[in-house]
């Protein structure tokens, strides 16, 4: 996983996680009175239940677009076995030679 994939899923976790706090905190809240609260809570709750939804559906298109990656780099496999037997055997070399020279 690249750093901004990696700074991608950071972002949802820490999303995740905030909507998960802010619903706990409408639940601990019961027993607060008044109806300013009361129109602020429903907004606060409506703008979760927004929020988790488009949480849900990113989520969904990042998994979409993995496993559509993942098929197009199984089909290239398939479709040029040579080729890519010859990259991993450069990329294999050239990682043997960084190891023996940095000893």
């Amino acid at each position: 996983m690249n750093s901004v994939d990696q700074h991608k899923a950071d972002l949802m976790r820490e999303l995740t996680q905030i909507l998960k706090d802010a619903e706990e905190l409408i639940k601990n809240s019961e027993q607060q009175a008044g109806d300013g609260f009361q129109s602020a809570k429903d907004k606060l709750q409506s703008s979760l239940k927004n929020a988790r939804k488009e949480i849900d559906r990113i989520e969904d298109v990042v998994v979409k677009k993995t496993k559509d990656a993942a098929h197009a780099a199984d089909d290239y496999v398939h479709d040029n076995p040579w080729k890519t037997a010859g990259i991993a055997a450069g990329v294999g070399l050239l990682i043997g030679l960084l190891i023996a020279r940095s000893k």
